[in-house]
């Protein structure tokens, strides 16, 4: 008998090709959904054939790993199709903080994926009849404070830059939630249609209840090739495009966010190193433009010297100083001691693994997790010695309207 997956003879995984789909997100039927998108590529699924909760602990992403080679040995696999994302694939989101629990991965039942103008669908065993339904509104939202107040959050930050000022640490991210409530249960489709479209640069994403859409590609794996996208130092977008040049100039020129920037390509590189042969790091930053801000950003390439799974990159890289801060260990004390919530899937790593070890992660930023009629909506900034509290606010307060956007439209 199959232990992981609660059955007597493992299921037939059966992946075929199939027409190609103009909209993935538009084919989910009224249950949760597991997503991950990026300029109408990707993957979307739903049902559960296997799923478990991750121990919390350091150890967790090998013990993911060992979970999921123990699934996906057991199961009958046909894939007629043989690319990333093709035959059996898990979903997963893991939480911010390894000693808290809440990390989850789930395999699920039916999957329909596009790539490089191939398209297929995955089922694990008899594929349920789903219903397909219109995706509602959930009505009026209103928002409150979550952990913290505006001026409380503001004290924090505060707080942070004499720490750093002190010596004690280089940088420090501190995330803030707000809670949104709906009239009526809040329909994660809904959602993904709505970043898919608005923000296709970006990767939209769902597991668990968790839903977004983050410009940070934490690791691409394909074969022995690895790519991340490094993002730290960000800026607003102007209201003309002469006002978007002056803002894109001065970030920059802003000794502060470069060195924010700095910060965070270091600690790729020094996750990166001991696992690739190769890794092509950029001298300077480019600016990547998004329809609400402007960030610094880096693409990290690199080849693997021993052909590790993208969970052993997931597992070097996170938490990389873009969501945490330099040096690690300082940062998450400072973070723990200041932020006064628990961030949960907040800034943790997101995304898919398929049975070679390939996959796409990200780091789950501009989301919320979502139950009934309930959203808790997070932000993050980084924290300089230079930064301002004032400013910081502002900055988190244009990185909410992302997933404001998407439950009010």
């Amino acid at each position: 008998m199959s232990v992981a997956l609660g059955i007597t003879r493992p299921p037939l995984v059966r992946t075929v090709p199939v027409h190609h789909p103009e909209d993935l997100v538009a084919r989910l039927p009224q249950v949760a959904p597991y997503a991950w998108v990026h300029r109408g590529d990707g993957l979307v699924a739903w049902g559960e054939a296997a799923r478990v909760a991750v121990p919390p602990g350091k150890g967790r992403f090998e013990w993911a790993r060992r979970w999921l080679a123990t699934v996906f040995d057991e199961l009958r696999v046909e894939d007629e199709v043989r690319v990333p994302g093709s035959g059996p694939v898990a979903f997963g989101s893991f939480t911010f903080d390894p000693d808290v629990a809440g990390s989850v991965l789930v395999v699920p039942r039916v999957l329909l994926g596009r790539r490089g103008g191939h398209a297929w669908l995955t089922t694990v065993g008899e594929p349920p009849i789903d219903l397909m339904a219109p995706a509602g509104t959930p009505g009026r939202v209103v928002y409150g404070d979550g952990s913290l107040s505006a001026p409380q959050w503001q004290h924090a930050v505060a707080r942070a830059v004499t720490e750093i000022r002190s010596g004690r640490l280089e940088k420090v991210v501190l995330a803030r939630d707000l809670v949104a409530t709906g009239e009526r249960d809040i329909d994660v489709r809904l959602l993904l249609d709505r970043l898919a479209r608005a923000y296709p640069g970006c990767y939209t994403f769902s597991c668990a209840g968790l839903v977004g859409a983050t410009p940070e590609l934490l690791v691409r794996h394909t074969g022995s090739a690895v790519e991340s996208l490094v993002l730290a130092g960000t800026t607003y977008r102007g209201a003309t495009a002469a006002e978007d040049r002056g803002q894109a100039a001065a970030l920059f020129a802003s000794a502060k966010d470069r060195h924010e920037h700095a910060c965070a390509v270091a600690s790729v590189r020094q996750a990166l190193t001991p696992l690739c042969a190769a890794l092509d790091i950029p001298a300077e930053p480019e600016l990547l433009v998004l329809p609400n801000v402007q960030h610094l950003a880096s693409r990290v390439r690199g080849r693997l010297a021993d052909g590790a799974s993208v969970l052993d990159v997931v597992a070097a890289m996170h938490p990389t100083a873009a969501v945490g801060g330099t040096p690690t260990g300082v940062a998450l004390d400072v973070i723990r001691e200041l932020e006064g919530m628990d961030r949960g899937g907040y800034a943790g790593p997101v995304g898919w693994i398929d049975g070679r070890g390939d996959g796409e992660w990200g780091i789950a930023l501009r989301c919320a997790q979502v139950e009934g009629r309930r959203a808790r909506l997070f932000a993050g900034c980084g924290i300089m010695g230079g930064s301002d509290p004032a400013a910081e606010l502002a900055e988190a307060q244009a990185k909410f309207r992302v997933m404001r956007y998407a439950l009010e439209g």
